[in-house]
């Protein structure tokens, strides 16, 4: 539920005087709604005030936001791919649980690219013998090594390279088999029929970008320098790679099979009593609720263990299940290869990665930020 605040508490999280929060609400930055308890009144929502707030404080001072930039605040990069809006996932100003129903990883390129005509992910060729992560980590160290700078060629042919570079990626990390639409490629190299297909493609969707994640950031970087395609997806995907973002769903993978073993009561309550965060639970931009959890969590009921570990994990921590435990919660249903969870979401990612590339491209800025010494220096 959303948090409303009076007027005079609204002026003072912004420090601003009346008239410049009516030209915030009459601009959407902040939404405004009547007093229920008097008509002559507004309301203001909380979540928008708290973060217009944030976003004046960054900007008061140069350094404190370049400092702030890089330690977890947030950089300010314009973009047209994705952004929260309300608590929900906007991908080029549509619904992300919207376009889940029913798009393909296709369509998801073809939109946040803004390629001309459709996108086709097959490849010829014999796909590698050996597959998963590190398959596709040598694939994409291989081709950066040898790949092509961006500088000097054309949206068309770059777009062309990025759907042969993403099925190449799929075919290393799992997929299987001629069909062209790229979910169900990757569900035969798993070992799963149509319905399991669906609920990949949807996971992907989901998945595909996130706005300015750190992966992204390094993605952009990468693409400011005229780095080669597969430079710039291997330089945002070695960064997705971490546990405190693209990884983390194998984590809780691996807490689901702790599950089975002891009873999610007693995993749960162990960690809460030890004071340990209970992984899969909460997103900071989501207070509301992971809404790509649960569109994910709708399509299927999770296994026992897992449907306990998530209604005790919900009840004990007031917090909902995220996109992290969702992926995790198919995997275990779908029983895939232990480390599918986080191909699944890498596969996915690319698109988003690639999106962020091409966009970088045409702002042609070169990133590079200054370094605040702080360390001795000789005294002659």
């Amino acid at each position: 539920m959303a948090t409303w605040i009076s007027m005079v508490e609204a002026c003072r999280l912004l420090g601003v005087q009346q008239q410049t929060l009516y030209a915030y609400a009459s601009r959407g930055k902040v939404e405004v709604m009547a007093d229920p308890g008097d008509s002559r009144k507004s309301l203001y929502r909380a979540e928008d005030v708290q973060q217009l707030a944030r976003r004046k404080q960054a900007g008061r001072k140069r350094e404190t936001l370049v400092t702030q930039a890089l330690s977890g605040v947030e950089p300010s990069i314009p973009t047209a791919l994705s952004t929260f809006h309300r608590g929900r996932l906007l991908f080029r100003g549509q619904d992300a649980v919207e376009l889940a129903r029913s798009a393909s990883l296709e369509d998801m390129a073809a939109l946040l690219w803004g390629t001309h005509g459709p996108v086709d992910f097959q490849v010829p060729g014999p796909s590698p013998a050996e597959k998963g992560r590190v398959a596709g980590f040598t694939l994409l160290g291989g081709l950066a090594a040898t790949g092509l700078a961006t500088s000097g060629r054309t949206s068309r042919i770059l777009h062309e390279e990025g759907q042969k570079l993403v099925g190449h990626l799929a075919n290393a990390l799992g997929a299987q088999g001629p069909r062209r639409v790229l979910h169900l490629r990757l569900a035969r190299g798993w070992q799963q029929g149509p319905a399991a297909a669906e609920l990949l493609r949807a996971a992907m969707v989901l998945t595909v970008d996130h706005e300015l994640t750190s992966s992204a950031f390094a993605t952009r970087i990468a693409a400011s320098t005229g780095a080669s395609l597969p430079a710039c997806l291997l330089a945002g995907l070695c960064t997705f790679s971490g546990p405190r973002h693209g990884d983390a769903s194998g984590q809780i993978r691996t807490l689901l099979a702790e599950v089975k073993q002891h009873g999610a009561d007693q995993v749960v309550e162990r960690h809460l009593l030890a004071g340990i965060s209970l992984p899969g639970f909460g997103h900071h931009l989501y207070p509301e609720g992971d809404p790509r959890a649960r569109a994910l969590l709708d399509l299927w009921t999770p296994t026992a263990p897992t449907a306990r570990f998530i209604e005790r994990g919900s009840a004990l921590t007031g917090l909902a299940p995220n996109i992290d435990l969702a992926i995790a919660a198919l995997v275990d249903y779908l029983d895939l290869p232990l480390d599918s969870g986080f191909c699944l979401i890498a596969l996915s990612r690319s698109i988003g990665l690639l999106a962020h590339c091409f966009e970088q491209l045409d702002i042609q800025q070169t990133f590079r930020p200054r370094g605040r010494y702080i360390g001795s220096i000789p005294k002659s």
